[in-house]
């Protein structure tokens, strides 16, 4: 059983607290990407993630290399008032942080923590969530998606691919294809692409321990295009990664649609995170029709 530190003790994320941030996340049933435990799990060399206890609710911090931390929100029942109050105090005081922060938080706390004196939230656009229903997703169907199809159907013609499960046989052959994807996006001259890297590589060399789905396309026994998800909530999946070869158009399409139809069959929706307001990354996203975006906010303490 892992050690449960109590606030303001922290402690690093470790694989042996998957089991404790299950039963948590279980009960919160959160709506935004990031608080899976895998997300958490496979970041955590870029944010240094740590974690600690606070009466019933879990609290998150992370490294920032301007400011030293900041906070995720606190994790538990509502109201979550006293908790977020509590952890930005303790950035200010503690630890010196000159604006002390939250980032990504859900709409519910924002709406929480509203009219409190000394607080600033606003909008973080570039981290909403882009959700899609998982039958738009499945069978593209309509003018709107005419273009996702004929990328699909010139895949078809050129190509003898087939979808299948990913399983531990398949990571070898997946962490080839993030190589080659790497070198031809140059991942070395670009700290978030590299970061990126490393989070691929931790999911996939702990594929199995996390208990995740995932799928693969191969083309003559070699894979092509990769993804995995895993539940966020009891009726939404999440999609962490996806990467495909970029010289084969159409792979990203298939992926997706194979993924969502055999791995999600009784689940409404799929989200698959945000955008990070990078343009390309957003007119994708959008090029999808998201059923619904899931809001995230910035919440300072101004003194």
């Amino acid at each position: 059983m892992p050690r449960i530190p109590g606030f303001p003790d922290f402690k690093p994320i470790d694989l042996q607290d998957r089991d404790v941030f299950l039963e948590i996340l279980k009960q919160y049933q959160p709506r935004i990407s990031e608080w899976t435990f895998t997300n958490l799990f496979i970041w955590r060399a870029l944010y240094g993630f740590q974690w600690s206890y606070y009466k019933d609710w879990l609290m998150v911090i992370c490294r920032d290399n301007k400011d030293g931390f900041y906070a995720m929100e606190p994790i538990g029942p509502s109201p979550r008032r006293e908790a977020a109050v509590v952890l930005l105090e303790w950035l200010l005081q503690e630890n010196n942080i000159t604006v002390p922060g939250i980032e990504r938080a859900d709409k519910l706390l924002a709406s929480e923590l509203n009219g409190l004196k000394h607080l600033t939230i606003e909008p973080a656009r570039e981290h909403f969530d882009y959700v899609y229903t998982r039958d738009d997703l499945v069978t593209l169907a309509g003018n709107k998606y005419r273009s996702k199809r004929n990328h699909i159907n010139q895949l078809f013609r050129s190509y003898k691919f087939e979808y299948e499960t990913l399983g531990q046989h398949h990571i070898d052959e997946c962490l080839k294809l993030q190589e080659k994807w790497c070198l031809l996006k140059r991942c070395e001259e670009d700290m978030n692409l590299s970061s990126e890297w490393e989070a691929v590589r931790e999911i996939l060399h702990h594929y199995s321990a996390l208990k995740l789905k995932g799928g693969v396309v191969t083309v003559k026994k070699e894979v092509v295009a990769f993804t995995i998800g895993e539940m966020l909530n009891d009726e939404t999946a999440v999609v962490h990664i996806e990467k495909a070869d970029p010289d084969i158009p159409g792979l990203y399409q298939i992926v997706n649609q194979q993924f969502c139809e055999m791995a999600w069959e009784n689940v409404p929706y799929i989200n698959r995170e945000q955008d990070l307001g990078l343009p390309g990354l957003r007119e994708a996203k959008l090029s999808y029709y998201p059923h619904h975006f899931v809001e995230k906010y910035r919440i300072r303490l101004v003194r």
